[in-house]
């Protein structure tokens, strides 16, 4: 297999060439202080949600772990500041479903929790796992799954190139690019003990074009002998295009491989991390400090002073739009993640997560959606598509619950990335269709599999 550093990125099917709107990109990131109270959720991530381990009225310090599961897809979860255990209640996620949360009334002196130290010498790819394990390390781009189990690469499956996810390709989000900015030489130590423990041979860090001074910075690091002696790191600039930073299209585009259809990276000898993991494992490694601050994009038309925040995990919107001076107009949209893929919520109340890259609020004018009219057959959605799905057939059977036609047409395949919603001029609810479509898909499966089993016990009888 080629293994020899790309001149370009390989060529990609469909995308979005949607506007980029990076205000933000240029402003330093900045400290939030503790706020008055956190709310952290018990669901930070893909997989089993956590079970509370603390009670009313315990004492807690930053860092301190508050919450756990013995589920391998899942990770721990650790309080943000330090104070005491107000309660233990349930609260209203993004996704519409309700979860157990613990409340912590912060006591703003921000103490480390004592027993924090940092992790012995990591050596083995066993002690690499165990260690992004317990410091309840989730993918930080926004997919929010659990990094341990990423790192576990399953026995029979080599993996020789690891990609550094700096594509941010969603319009506003400008986290990742101050990340890259701020911690570069952290990302870069972060990247070789990766590349040391799991015997990566090739490290390409892909980032868009549209962030010059970057792609400047990250050069500069990965070209100093000092930092990458043996030259085995290399920048990718990639063409902005969105969804560049989806891991099936950013494989494809760093190395001309194709993830399978149900695959994973890993299927093809790649490894996917985003920029800030890789630059949090690094910190974790030297002082042992858990997950429990997030760096946030907040902007939108209805934010006064849109800016990166760097804020303690369960912080609620409305104490984070407060610390960015308030609102400039009454809000219509609020969007957690960018508006291809962010998730709308109900009010300020709901409290940001690991995963949480972006705090997006918009006035009435930039939130309002043009009212759908009849699928015109233009085929915009089918050349968008970057998984050469058919999306308004998708569409069209999800609407008729039609879960066999739904399967056929390899509906699981789609990754939301919302391409076909952006490009159709007829203004379709393509997307919400096929959510709902897979989640017809779901349960017609699971209803598949519980009547087999029911004929195979009565078989038996």
């Amino acid at each position: 297999m080629d293994l020899s550093f790309p001149k370009r990125p390989f060529r990609t099917h469909g995308g979005a060439h949607v506007p980029h709107r990076k205000n933000t990109a240029g402003m330093e990131s900045r400290f939030m202080p503790p706020p008055a109270t956190v709310t952290i959720a018990m669901t930070q991530h893909i997989g089993a949600p956590c079970t509370p381990s603390v009670k009313k009225g315990d004492k807690v310090y930053v860092g301190t772990k508050i919450a756990d599961s013995p589920a391998y897809v899942s990770a721990p979860i650790h309080s943000s500041v330090s104070g005491t255990v107000k309660e233990l209640t349930k609260i209203l996620m993004p996704g519409g479903q309700y979860a157990d949360a613990v409340v912590i009334e912060s006591d703003g002196q921000m103490e480390k929790d004592p027993s924090i130290r940092p992790p012995e010498e990591i050596r083995t790819k066993e002690q690499l796992v165990q260690a992004a394990h317990d410091s309840g390390l989730v993918g930080l781009g926004g997919a929010g799954f659990p990094a341990h189990v990423k790192l576990n690469i399953p026995e029979g499956k080599s993996i020789d190139t690891l990609i550094v996810n700096v594509a941010e390709c969603e319009p506003y989000l400008t986290a990742d690019h101050r990340e890259a900015l701020e911690n570069g030489e952290n990302i870069l130590h972060g990247i070789y003990k990766i590349k040391e423990i799991l015997d990566v041979h090739r490290v390409l860090i892909a980032i868009e074009d549209n962030k010059p001074d970057a792609i400047q910075k990250l050069t500069e690091i990965a070209d100093n002998p000092e930092l990458d002696p043996n030259d085995e790191v290399r920048i990718l600039p990639l063409r902005a295009s969105y969804p560049q930073g989806a891991e099936k299209v950013l494989v494809q585009a760093c190395t001309g491989r194709c993830v399978p259809a149900g695959g994973l990276p890993a299927d093809v000898g790649c490894l996917v991390m985003n920029i800030a993991s890789v630059s949090f494992l690094a910190s974790y490694m030297k002082n042992g400090m858990p997950l429990t601050m997030k760096r946030v994009t907040v902007d939108g038309s209805a934010v006064k002073e849109p800016q990166n925040v760097i804020v303690p995990v369960g912080t609620k919107i409305s104490d984070l739009i407060e610390f960015c001076g308030g609102l400039k107009e009454e809000p219509h949209k609020i969007i957690m993640g960018g508006p291809m893929m962010g998730v709308a919520v109900p009010d300020m109340e709901v409290p940001v997560l690991k995963q949480n890259n972006g705090i997006l609020v918009f006035g009435e004018k930039d939130a309002k959606l043009m009212e759908p009219t009849d699928c015109i057959r233009c085929g915009r959605c089918v050349a968008a598509c970057p998984m050469h799905l058919v999306p308004s057939k998708l569409e069209k059977y999800a609407l008729r619950r039609d879960t066999d036609a739904l399967e056929a047409l390899d509906i699981a395949s789609c990754m939301e990335c919302g391409c076909c919603a952006f490009t159709c001029p007829a203004g379709r609810r393509i997307v919400q269709a096929i959510r709902l479509g897979k989640a017809d898909v779901r349960k017609a499966a699971a209803a598949k599999k519980a009547a087999a089993e029911k004929a195979e016990k009565e078989e038996k009888k």
